[in-house]
């Protein structure tokens, strides 16, 4: 054993073997690695090595062009030549390698060596530690990935930023060789499958097909297996005539070598996962050039995936995705309808990979995919003035009856020929079209409405929880429904924090696209254009936290003292009664903010313990709150007592209209111009050890003499804890006075923003347990509240 190689960890004990670059437990785990092959053969390469550097000297000066054996044979005259290294690019230098340590010496002992006329200059070879470096498992869709460094360079010699959006397709998009690749490869799998499968079709479809193919993405297939069924059917029929032994003959003799797989299984009774196995048997043992196959059977879309072992291309192959082939058609269909869409969604889609916001939609999580992605940039260009993509149902009334395409029940027509669509007027550059679509989203209401291309609009959220078939949708806090699919939100497996990312990363680069550094080339040689753009994040930028004084939503800086509470519209809080209540409503905003109102001062008052007080404002008195509205003023006289009705809106309203319209202060322009008032005190350290006294009551609650143990729930826990809390610190500290005196100011903001409640913080008076305070509330509030509202559904 080499001690040199082995260093004793301090902490958490074990030992480090610096050469494998691994870690060991403990010294029987050591002396089995140590003995092990990996690093018997580290050892061995290290040696050889070593051996190598000691033999061998650095040569340079030699004319450019000149040959290996030139070298070889001057070298010679000093002892035997091992090997000679040329420097592959350049030719500028050669390591020659000696047969032994004595015949470098002979060679350095001259003072000047000469060769072809040309001085050489001669030293021994530099020692370089050893250090093995593990092989990194390549991402396929990461093969020739430019790093940002290489792209700046080809992006910032461009004449301006039209140039450097087109260089950067030219950069992404697939070669003539990849193209070829790829059809040779599904040729091969038609030949193939069609031997098992007679009739049946392998369809490409996604990022290799859909015009918006880049470097290294996988293949996605459809096995197209609806002719089979139907040779299988004719083909069973026939075999079962009564008395027509010839037919019976014939039947056999064709389905012959189609025996193996298609008499062992009846396709039109087989489960997915069945038909899926077989696949995956024909792929493995019938088709040359492919390995790692694996039927994924229990994924949302279930397929076969594979290697073509000579390429390293990464295959998937699915049997119910005939939507998705008709999806790709759709993508093909834009792209050739104006020159500037395919330049737009490579810089978008590689902007939203490079800020951790889409990826693979396998392992990204709460990623957006790349499909996603694109129908963001077709949406937009849908809404330029005047438009430059077609809604989807602009392009089904120029469809003929040979292009009416009907999949799972969803209409999927559109026309074949370009020819037949009128051609847009839009002269907007590339430069412009993509500053716009970051000011386009930046201001997007995304939580509250759903993205339609079928007409090009956004509906609000409420338009999707009827009872139409057609509008089921899964909603989240973003939206977009997929053009022919209706019931599908392709973004619908993205969580809040994403969408907060997403966001952010839209508002900074809409600043950016609005400076000179953007719009124009420098000629300080500094980057410019759209390569800043591309900056990639590292993994602590993924989410920073805003700053105290700062807009969560917008990051404007407030005054000195104010801090801002965010709780996002989440329809999910609302019990299915109160969705069906809104559906259609143009007011589901209000009534959201309503509810939020409540909910807080229910939180502050009676879990946290506060004392909640209004202002007198406008000469209106109401017990927990008040309500200033550009519509008139209203009361909400009743707290959150759970199973209370409340009023409707139409009393609401009714009330609002009859009194004086206010002028109220707001911040962002809300919407609904309307503002919530409190006065709030606390008197004792609520936010102190939360978590160890509720560690404590849930222990009471298990070993209660009961029995039964009834679950509490998040609210009544919580009131319980504030309430240990007060018990414990009764006796401590001077209550005759408040620690701290606040204000909240509730706004409700949408429309042009993400439908959300902003609550503004504000100390009465100076303090120094403030901050600490309001960090407490910034996730405390927000958590407790969707807990308030769900209860108080549930109740009602």
């Amino acid at each position: 054993m080499n001690e040199a190689d082995i260093e004793p960890l301090a902490r958490g004990g074990g030992y480090r073997c610096s050469l494998c670059d691994v870690r060991m437990p403990n010294s029987p785990t050591l002396n089995e690695h140590v003995k092990g092959k990996k690093h018997q053969k580290l050892l061995s390469v290290r040696n050889t090595r070593k051996s190598q550097q000691e033999k061998s000297v650095f040569v340079s000066g030699f004319q450019k062009g000149t040959s290996n054996l030139e070298i070889t044979d001057y070298f010679q005259n000093f002892g035997p030549v091992a090997s000679v290294i040329m420097d592959k690019d350049k030719g500028l230098y050669a390591i020659v390698e000696m047969e032994s340590g004595k015949e470098v010496e002979k060679v350095l002992s001259i003072p000047r060596h000469s060769m072809n006329g040309q001085k050489l200059r001669v030293k021994r070879r530099e020692y370089k530690e050893f250090k093995y470096i593990p092989k990194k498992k390549q991402d396929p869709g990461e093969k020739q990935f430019i790093d940002f460094e290489e792209l700046s360079q080809a992006l910032c010699q461009a004449i301006d930023v039209d140039e450097q959006l087109k260089k950067l397709l030219e950069i992404f998009e697939f070669t003539d060789n990849e193209r070829m690749l790829r059809k040779l490869i599904v040729s091969l799998l038609q030949e193939v499958f069609s031997e098992f499968f007679p009739g049946c079709k392998i369809l490409p479809f996604g990022s290799s097909v859909n015009a918006f193919d880049i470097h290294g993405c996988d293949m996605d297939l459809f096995l197209d297996l609806e002719n089979t069924k139907t040779y299988q059917a004719n083909a069973n029929a026939a075999v079962e005539t009564e008395g027509d032994t010839d037919i019976k003959r014939e039947t056999q003799s064709e389905s012959e070598s189609e025996e193996s797989i298609l008499s062992d299984i009846d396709l039109k009774t087989s489960t997915t996962p069945e038909i899926l196995e077989l696949v995956a048997t024909v792929l493995q043992k019938c088709v040359p050039g492919v390995h790692k196959v694996q039927a994924v059977t229990t994924a949302r879309l279930p397929v076969v995936k594979f290697i073509h072992k000579e390429s390293g291309l990464e295959g998937d192959i699915s049997i119910n995705n005939r939507l998705a082939v008709r999806n790709t058609m759709f993508l093909q269909l834009c792209a050739s309808l104006d020159p500037r869409v395919r330049p737009l969604v490579y810089a978008i889609r590689h902007w939203a990979k490079l800020k951790h916001l889409a990826g693979n939609p396998f392992g990204g999580g709460s990623l957006m995919n790349n499909y996603a992605v694109t129908l963001l940039v077709v949406f937009f260009l849908q809404n330029r003035t005047p438009p430059i993509l077609p809604t989807v149902n602009d392009l089904k009334e120029h469809a003929g009856e040979e292009d009416q395409c009907i999949i799972d029940g969803w209409d999927c027509s559109f026309p074949s020929d370009r020819s037949k669509i009128e051609v847009n007027t839009n002269t907007e550059t590339l430069c412009v079209l993509l500053a716009e679509f970051y000011k386009f989203y930046a201001e997007f209401d995304y939580a509250g409405t759903v993205i339609s291309l079928k007409d090009g609009k956004v509906h609000v959220v409420t338009d999707f929880i009827g009872p139409d078939s057609d509008k089921k949708i899964r909603l989240g806090p973003i939206n977009i429904q997929d053009p022919f699919e209706l019931s599908h939100n392709v973004s619908g497996n993205i969580n809040e924090r994403t969408a907060q990312r997403f966001k952010r990363q839209l508002d900074e680069a809409c600043k950016y696209c609005r400076s000179l550094q953007y719009q124009r080339k420098s000629n300080k040689g500094k980057v410019w254009g759209i390569v800043r753009l591309f900056q990639p994040l590292s993994s602590t930028d993924c989410s920073p936290a805003p700053s105290p004084g700062a807009d969560h939503s917008t990051g404007k800086e407030m005054s000195q003292g104010e801090n801002l509470i965010n709780i996002p519209f989440k329809l999910s809080c609302l019990s299915e009664q109160t969705r069906k209540r809104l559906h259609g409503s143009p007011d589901f905003r209000e009534i959201w903010f309503d509810k939020v109102c409540h909910a807080v001062h229910y939180v502050m008052e009676s879990i946290l313990k506060c004392s909640c007080a209004n202002t007198e404002e406008n000469n209106i008195q109401i017990n927990d709150a008040k309500i200033t509205s550009s519509n008139g003023a209203k009361n909400i006289e009743e707290e959150i007592n759970f199973g209370v009705k409340r009023p409707s809106l139409a009393e609401e309203k009714a009330e609002a209209s009859s009194a004086k319209r206010a002028k109220t202060d707001t911040i962002e322009a809300p919407l609904y111009q309307g503002e919530v008032t409190w006065h709030c005190a606390v008197w004792s350290r609520v936010w102190i050890g939360r978590r160890k006294v509720r560690r404590q009551l849930r222990y009471r609650t298990n070993e209660s003499d009961s029995g039964d143990c009834t679950v509490i729930s998040s609210l009544e826990t919580e009131g319980k804890v504030t309430e240990a809390i007060l018990q414990q610190q009764e006796e401590n500290g001077d209550k005759s006075s408040p620690l701290i005196t606040f204000k909240f100011n509730a706004f409700l903001v949408g429309g042009n923003e993400d439908t959300r409640t902003l609550i503004r913080v504000t100390p009465i008076q100076e303090c120094t347990l403030y901050i600490e305070f309001f960090h407490f509330l910034e996730s405390f509030v927000p958590k407790m509240v969707e807990k308030c509202i769900e209860k108080s559904d549930e109740m009602l």
